[in-house]
């Protein structure tokens, strides 16, 4: 079955989302997403966005704050593109109808579910501070801000005639104009340019092929390939793997960001402990009530994530125990309920009074800094192929992401490439190449498994081996040992694939596998640390290593 469209966008995050509506206006667009619609990372993101719109703050300080924490490696041009759009790419989310949380007349912080701000008056918004962050300039909604601004972009995009949404359906792998499926082997060539994806709808099984003339990969990120994370289920990484696979070049794959406070509890599956606790005074402390983070960092508890990461994986190693503790009981009662009633509920329904108890937290595998590479308007090295949001490398957060710049990072690309790819319609040299004749899927030979366990067992070990081995404190044994499982590994996954008719579960085990893949050989390359990577072999920070890993899959002809 073959469906046409102008622009195919993979993923229904902010990236995805906001990109739709920009480019809806101009062509069909369709938007393909494997659960749900509000299924994403964006939903997930409790936080808010970094943004300048304090007076008493400045594009200046923004960037400088970014640039340290990206260690070296951040692109200073993409830096700067990125926190100069942030005010207009706020005022956008609030004529969509997000309710940011504003200063009352006497300075005490508005619940956000106010909408209809006039953009063009002192908007009053009243922002908080994360780690990292020298100035409060995190706008937000209460502590749900990805919610807040992943159900406005929802609802316009179910009222818009000209996008069509796929949801349940699950891209398998991009198509290129040479693309041919042999066993085992998607081809590609120098000349090549992306025409679309083999598309598996959850309901039948059945293969599709999307054909576009733009298609876009906003598949958010991997976390998923770690044992603890706070990512929900569908982030495996599938943009980062398909891409890779046909041809695209990735980068920086070595720099997973560990988000230092996941709440402990067995039965917390993904619960974030949002930064912002921090910001607003919280401590970590170990188990006798120590704090410790003055030990690593001047900046204590307000230090960048892969800072306050490591200190709890180090406090961990020494103590034994099996968490630390974020307390905040010495605020008021009712600030903390008014400040975080979505992390308040949510703590208490685990036991976890927060107004008067630390909570238990430990760090877990949050935001993968690097992806696909891409440039300032988000395209890769093959034409009319995009990557946005988290699922690109764009140089923006460079070996460690600033707090709060994800959510910015998805809105102010997905403006950059409805631009790009507007403006490469109309160029003169411009024919729709979305009819070209395009092999379709082909599973002969294939036959259904009833072998479920093994890719269940696979999935598990590829996870444990990632948390062990390439975690938060790496090693050269470790990584070696890794490459070695995860090559067998992707032997014995390759051989099932193509024995196999495919199934959303094999799918996401062949993408967490290739990315662990990408992950471990980055990571072997760099031979410093910096930022998120830090190898136990070489602790210090190597001015010879200031450049990117660049990973490419070798063209066959």
């Amino acid at each position: 079955m073959e469906l046409e469209f102008d622009f195919l966008i993979i993923g229904s995050g902010v990236a995805g989302l906001t990109l739709a509506l920009k480019l809806s206006p101009h062509g069909r667009v369709a938007i393909v997403t494997k659960k749900k619609i509000a299924d994403s990372n964006t939903a997930h993101a409790q936080g808010g966005i970094a943004a300048v719109m304090d007076p008493d703050d400045s594009f200046d300080l923004h960037i400088k704050d970014t640039l340290a924490a990206g260690d070296g490696l951040c692109d200073e041009g993409v830096v700067s593109m990125v926190v100069k759009n942030a005010p207009d790419r706020i005022r956008e989310l609030i004529d969509l109808g997000v309710g940011f949380n504003r200063k009352e007349a006497n300075g005490d912080g508005a619940s956000g579910n106010d909408v209809g701000v006039n953009v063009d008056v002192d908007l009053h918004l009243d922002m908080g501070r994360e780690g990292g962050h020298c100035f409060n300039r995190i706008v937000r909604s209460d502590d749900i801000t990805g919610r807040a601004v992943e159900d406005a972009l929802v609802r316009r995009v179910k009222e818009h005639e000209n996008i069509s949404v796929y949801e349940d359906h699950v891209a398998v792998d991009l198509i290129t104009r040479s693309t041919r499926l042999r066993r085992g082997l998607v081809v590609a060539t120098h000349e090549d340019y992306c025409c679309g994806a083999y598309v598996l709808e959850r309901a039948t099984g059945k293969i599709k092929t999307f054909l576009a003339d733009f298609t876009v990969l906003a598949t958010g990120g991997c976390g998923k390939v770690y044992a603890y994370t706070s990512n929900p289920d569908v982030a495996t990484g599938d943009g980062i793997a398909m891409a890779y696979r046909a041809g695209a070049s990735v980068a920086n794959l070595e720099f997973m960001q560990f988000h230092p406070t996941c709440l402990f509890h067995p039965k917390a599956k993904n619960f974030l402990i949002s930064e912002t606790v921090r910001g607003e005074g919280g401590i970590l402390r170990d188990a006798n009530g120590r704090a410790f983070m003055e030990q690593y960092s001047p900046d204590r508890d307000l230090a960048c994530r892969d800072v306050v990461a490591r200190a709890i994986d180090t406090e961990l190693k020494k103590s034994g125990d099996e968490s630390v503790f974020l307390d905040i009981t010495h605020k008021d009662e009712n600030f903390i309920k008014t400040r975080f009633p979505y992390l308040y509920e949510n703590c208490l329904s685990f036991g976890f009074d927060m107004t008067k108890t630390p909570i238990p937290v430990v760090p877990a595998a949050h935001y993968m800094s690097g992806g696909v590479a891409t440039g300032i308007f988000g395209r890769t090295n093959i034409s009319r192929l995009y990557a946005i949001g988290e699922t690109a490398c764009t140089g923006l957060h460079g070996a460690n992401r600033l707090a709060s710049n994800s959510l910015l990072e998805g809105l102010v690309y997905a403006h950059q490439a409805a631009a790009d790819i507007v403006s490469g319609m109309k160029a003169k040299d411009f024919v729709s190449r979305s009819k070209e004749d395009i092999p379709p899927w082909d599973d002969t030979g294939a036959t259904d498994s009833d072998e479920a366990i093994v890719i269940s067992h696979t999935w598990n070990e590829i996870r444990m081996l990632m948390w062990n081995y390439v975690g938060i404190v790496r090693s050269d044994k470790r990584l070696a040992r890794a490459a070695r499982r995860i090559e067998i590994i992707a032997d014995e996954i390759r051989e099932y694939y193509w024995n196999f008719k495919v199934t959303p579960d094999l799918i996401e085990l062949r993408n967490i596998a290739l990315v662990a893949e990408l992950i471990i050989r980055c990571a072997s390359h760099r031979k410093e640390s910096r930022g998120l990577h830090y190898n136990i072999a070489y602790p210090e920070k190597d001015e010879r290593w200031k450049k990117d890993t660049v990973l490419r899959r070798p063209f066959v002809g």
